[in-house]
């Protein structure tokens, strides 16, 4: 949740951090503070509220050194405010921390009784305090470093300085993400690559309990037993571009126009365009990370093949958004490759003590790969001995690391909290893999294959057209926020989008909103409904459709607003509901693709109309990294 940065090297820190947290701001914050070295002495400034106010702050303070950290604080232990905001000082220990630090009461009882004097309600202060105490035993900040890492429990990422040693960072993790950058002459320690990708490409991920000391132009990361460890550098191909708004008012109406294009990368490395095949290509069962790209494609795809030949059953673990995408593909793989499927929320999996049979796959989804409960969920299914297999947007990601196998999303950087592009990028994914899987296991003919594979090739250019409700949902907002609540009703695949439309008018505007199984109208959701109530049904032109329309009518004939969302133009459809709009004909396999999008399209609206703050919506944050 938290942004780090550090930042050692020529250029001025107070630019580079600054920078580099205003490319954090998505992840969600309440305060934000630098510490810099000016004078042989570290310097810090922190405020409460956005990095406008720190800013501020910071236009008359000169720095002569070149090494500081930063800090955007999401509250935990302690509430908002100045006195709690990182960096955190004691005795020339400054550090910035991620995550949660579940001991922290007895910390805190030991120093006091030390006669510690802490002067905020953190449980990161704590953390400063046990270095200040090492470090002035030891005179090194990395044998410090290395002392404390068995005394603190939880997950954290942490990044050290101390003013004795001025050309030296220390970082630290066991949980959340930290990257190291490594630019010409500098290095950056940052939580996510996108503080630092305009100035550099070249990034070393660091694993739980890895320590990384900078000192002047040398990275050397060790083991928590203090071993040199001889780290991957990884080149990030996204472009600073590429996290720019580009003309468009927020950066998530920027990626909801962007899922043509994020749609259509998703699926070219798996389809033979000419063949109308998919082969699924460099998942890499068993294989080191760092082989994926050099795989022999053809070699790879045979591994594939056998491997997933033997599963006889799959749990998708996932978290919100990408939980629905994972129901969404139960839908797929079952009907398509006859296999049977389970669909958990990883944190209800992770304390259920879960059942896992033998010959079971364990696909976890993530977009960031840093989600917390479900790299945990994917370490107990190896734990049980279970063959995973990861759906990460970030490649070397945390999850992506420890899976078996590895698929991507490919839809480049989503800055803004709530998920568009990377939610159509999975199902587009799981499409190809249920084909894929539907293949391997021979439960498709080549002509249903090709149905498929066709059904995805047409689906870029159709969302194309059905950006075209952005116009709509922009005139029709401001009647929208009107009714007092809103139920998102469909069946088959179109339930967990019911769902997925519902979570994001929550999360962005703020209003009463729920997704259902439109068969489970009769038993509860029937109750709220009346003329105040705008009752969002997806009705497209599959198996289900007359099942549909008829809990439609139930609801039209409680009142309810209808605005139904149908295959072309469906008169039918059209004359019983209060609006309608129409979609592009396409397979099942794909509509809930193209029916999510207007449902963006509407959150996206109605938030802005609200005046709420549509990239950075309140009390959430995009990557999820601490329970």
């Amino acid at each position: 949740m938290c942004g780090i940065v550090g930042y050692l090297g020529p250029m001025n820190p107070k630019d580079v951090i600054v920078a580099g947290l205003k490319k954090l701001e998505y992840r969600g914050y309440d305060s934000a503070g630098v510490a810099i070295l000016h004078q042989g002495k570290t310097k810090r400034v922190r405020a409460e509220g956005k990095l406008k106010a720190l800013e501020e702050k910071l236009q008359a303070e000169p720095f002569d050194g070149h090494l500081g950290i930063g800090h955007t604080r999401w509250a935990t232990h302690g509430g908002p405010s100045e006195r709690n905001a990182h960096p955190h000082q004691v005795r020339g220990i400054s550090l910035v921390h991620n995550g949660i630090i579940e001991n922290y009461a007895d910390i805190r009882e030991a120093l006091l009784a030390r006669g510690a004097e802490i002067s905020s309600d953190t449980d990161s202060e704590l953390v400063a305090h046990l270095l200040a105490e090492e470090v002035e035993k030891t005179g090194s900040l990395l044998k410090s470093v290395q002392n404390i890492l068995d005394r603190i429990h939880g997950a954290f990422s942490i990044v050290a300085m101390w003013d004795q040693d001025p050309e030296t960072m220390v970082a630290f993790k066991d949980g959340p993400p930290l990257v190291v950058g490594l630019g010409d002459n500098q290095t950056f320690v940052v939580s996510d690559v996108q503080a630092c990708l305009q100035y550099t490409k070249k990034f070393i991920y660091l694993d739980d309990r890895e320590v990384v000391h900078v000192h002047k132009n040398k990275v050397q990361v060790y083991s928590a037993k203090g071993e040199p460890l001889t780290k991957k550098v990884v080149e990030v191909d996204w472009s600073e571009e590429a996290v720019e708004k580009q003309g468009h008012a927020h950066f998530m109406l920027k990626e909801i126009y962007e899922q043509p294009r994020s749609v259509a990368a998703a699926m070219e490395p798996h389809l033979d365009i000419d063949k109308f095949k998919v082969r699924l290509k460099r998942v890499g069962f068993n294989q080191p990370l760092e082989r994926l790209e050099g795989l022999d494609i053809e070699a790879d795809w045979q591994n594939t093949q056998k491997v997933l030949k033997g599963v006889e059953r799959i749990f998708m673990i996932a978290c919100g958004t990408s939980n629905y995408a994972a129901m969404v593909g139960k839908y797929l793989l079952e009907k398509i490759a006859k296999v049977p499927v389970e669909t958990d929320i990883a944190s209800e999996f992770r304390y259920r003590d879960p059942v896992l049979p033998p010959n079971t796959l364990v696909m976890t989804i993530s977009q960031s790969g840093e989600t917390a409960d479900t790299l945990a969920a994917i370490r107990l299914a190896k734990e049980k001995g279970a063959l995973t297999l990861s759906l990460c947007n970030v490649r070397g990601s945390s999850i992506d690391r420890e899976a078996h196998g590895h698929l991507y999303m490919n839809s480049g950087p989503e800055i803004g909290v709530a998920s568009t592009k990377a939610f159509t990028s999975t199902l587009t994914v799981l499409n190809c893999f249920a084909a894929a899987f539907g293949q391997i296991k021979g439960t498709i003919s080549p002509g249903e294959e090709k149905t498929y594979v066709q059904a995805l090739l047409a689906t870029p250019s159709q969302l194309e057209g059905v950006l075209a409700y952005d116009k709509y949902f922009s005139e029709t907002a401001e009647v929208l926020k009107t009714y007092k609540g809103f139920l998102y009703m469909g069946r088959g695949v179109s339930f967990p989008i019911a769902m997925e439309g519902a979570l994001k008018l929550k999360e962005l505007a703020y209003l009463h909103a729920e997704g259902y199984a439109a068969g489970e109208m009769k038993h509860g959701p029937l109750a709220l409904i009346d003329e105040r109530m705008a009752i969002i049904m997806l009705v497209p032109e599959d198996g289900l459709y007359e099942k549909s329309m008829s809990n439609l009518e139930e609801a039209r004939a409680r009142g309810g607003k209808i605005i139904a969302l149908g295959t072309g133009e469906d008169e039918k459809l059209r004359r019983v509901s209060a609006e309608y709009l129409p979609l592009p004909k396409a397979l099942w396999t794909v509509n809930p693709i193209l029916s999510v999008v207007p449902l963006q399209l509407m959150a996206y609206h109605l938030a802005d109309n609200l005046g709420y703050d549509v990239d950075q919506p309140r009390n959430l944050a995009k990557s999820v990294t601490v329970e």
